[in-house]
């Protein structure tokens, strides 16, 4: 997860771009599971990037590979956000 803080007159810039960042690097990502952007509901709230592994290894090893890399490049530069990991404990499927 990666709560990232964006200025509203960014947003929309934003959300394209970083749409269009998922759509390029992340098919084909050994381990991922699912990639999510989260839409703050309140104005100045942080997005969330949520993204689904199979393990800690697939993850660590999406860190280490070219798609993350692209994936934070010079674009994403001012975009600093903060990442968070969690171990999933209970699921309930469709």
């Amino acid at each position: 997860m990666n709560r990232i803080p964006v200025p509203a007159a960014g947003a929309a810039v934003f959300e394209e771009r970083f749409a269009a960042s998922m759509r390029q690097t992340l098919p084909g990502v050994v381990g991922l599971v699912g990639a999510r952007l989260l839409r703050p509901e309140q104005e100045g709230g942080a997005y969330v990037a949520v993204m689904d592994f199979t393990s800690r290894d697939a993850f660590a090893a999406w860190t280490r590979s070219p798609a993350f890399h692209a994936a934070h490049g010079p674009s994403t530069r001012g975009m600093d956000g903060r990442t968070e990991t969690y171990r999933t404990v209970a699921a309930v499927g469709a």
